[in-house]
């Protein structure tokens, strides 16, 4: 079964994690065909919107902690993140193509990151953001660390980090969070929302993009390496040991 899914229509190319079983949890593979298609989409002059969204009832619930384990022995955090989700969230920011994010459900760690990254966010009532890492020991990474307060305020960023409560839908919409809360099925909303987009002046959102992105989220790269920095530090503390062993024995 392939993880990532992906449907070119009026020019709306739509990228779907396709792994329902494990709430879309990403993987190594995953990412690596998220990025190659997304640089495929920004070289084909048919692609002019991209949605990103999540198979079943999940947008996604952050990286495979199944996957974290069976690597811990030989793989840095740091340098993970490095060859991941910094490239993939930067690429994400800088791709000037409108991207959109269409939440079903559970959106939560890295799966947040990658929302965050997208231009848009449409959500329905089911859906629900949690910063996570917390409960594996861990900082945010994959951009939340900035990305989330630049949206909801630093003291909101830091409740929900510290909290690991999820933030419901309607709250997520009052507080900026997501850009649109629908009611009707998302996918067709959100692709008919693409669909608009797609037939705007490509070149000039492309530049507008640019412009916000330079104006709020400047330090976006030095971000990046400064969570990468850190969780190779929180990855090596007894503390995460003992929360992924807690993780996976399904115990608190």
């Amino acid at each position: 079964m392939n993880s990532l899914l992906s449907d070119l229509h009026a020019g709306v190319l739509t990228l779907t994690l396709n792994r329902p079983e494990r709430a879309n949890a990403l993987t190594l593979e995953l990412i690596a065909a998220l990025r190659a298609a997304l640089q495929q989409a920004e070289q084909d002059s048919r692609v002019r919107v991209v949605m990103i969204t999540g198979a079943g009832q999940a947008f996604s619930a952050g990286h495979d902690v199944h996957e974290m384990q069976a690597a811990a022995s030989t793989v840095s955090y740091g340098e993970h993140l490095q060859t991941t989700y910094n490239p993939l969230i930067l690429h994400l920011r800088t791709f000037e193509k409108p991207i959109l994010a269409a939440i079903p459900g559970i959106c939560a760690g890295a799966g947040l990151g990658i929302a965050l990254a997208c231009d848009l966010r449409i959500a329905s009532p089911q859906a629900r953001f949690v910063v996570g890492f917390r409960r594996l020991g861990l900082v945010p990474d994959s951009g939340v660390s900035l990305l989330l307060p630049a949206l909801i305020g630093l003291g909101r960023a830091l409740e929900f980090y510290l909290s690991n409560d999820p933030i419901d839908a309607e709250t997520a919409h009052r507080w900026g969070l997501i850009n649109r809360l629908v009611t009707t099925d998302l996918l067709p909303a959100t692709h008919a929302l693409a669909t608009q987009l797609a037939a705007g002046p490509l070149d000039a959102f492309g530049k507008a993009k640019r412009a916000f992105h330079r104006a709020m989220t400047p330090h976006l790269e030095h971000i990046l390496t400064l969570e990468a920095e850190l969780q190779e530090q929180a990855g090596r503390s007894n503390e995460h040991r003992s929360a992924v062993e807690a993780f996976l024995a399904k115990r608190s």
